[in-house]
């Protein structure tokens, strides 16, 4: 990397690593900061995460997901002793840029970004309207068939008519625990 391609410029740039090492690059990175005393040209690695609704053994949990597995950002001015700091951490595979230059990531790009981990409640996506035949792929009526008759959005809950002994009976239900038939 020659002096020329030096900026002195506060970016983001993105660092492409092993991926399932992120957590650890990113914890290695900020000790090799510290102890290289980098904190004048280092600023901030992240792990860009967001949270998701899961359902597991017919209980909602929220969980952490990597926006981008394989991926680690760093807030940087590129020198070449910050450039050989943060490659030569372990499991570091290099930067995004073309060659050996790093490429830096726009300012939108990086605020929609932290808009989107900074989402606190997870969002739900609705795609039922009331009518739809749905079958349960969860919970005490797992593969039953039944009609959606009321919707909750905020709640993340639909009721669903099924068809029980010769009755319709409303059974309410997590989003992700129907499917449209």
């Amino acid at each position: 990397m020659s002096r020329q391609q030096v900026t002195g410029e506060k970016h983001w740039y993105v660092l492409h690593t092993y991926s399932g090492y992120e957590d650890s690059v990113a914890f290695n990175l900020k000790q090799r900061i510290e102890s290289m005393g980098m904190e004048d040209k280092i600023f901030d690695v992240i792990v860009p995460k967001e949270k998701k609704i899961k359902i597991r053994d017919g209980k909602r949990t929220t969980v952490e997901e990597k926006i981008f597995p394989g991926y680690v950002l760093v807030e940087m001015i590129v020198t070449d002793d910050s450039w050989y700091v943060v490659r030569n951490t372990p499991n570091v595979t290099g930067f995004v840029g073309s060659g050996t230059i790093p490429t830096p990531i726009s300012d939108d790009e990086i605020k929609s970004l932290q808009k989107r981990m900074g989402v606190e409640e997870p969002k739900f996506k609705v795609d039922f309207v009331v009518n739809d035949l749905v079958r349960m792929m969860d919970g005490p009526f797992k593969d039953y068939e039944g009609k959606v008759s009321e919707v909750d959005e905020a709640k993340g809950k639909v009721k669903v008519l099924v068809s029980i002994f010769g009755r319709e009976t409303p059974v309410e239900l997590d989003f992700l625990q129907v499917k449209k038939i």
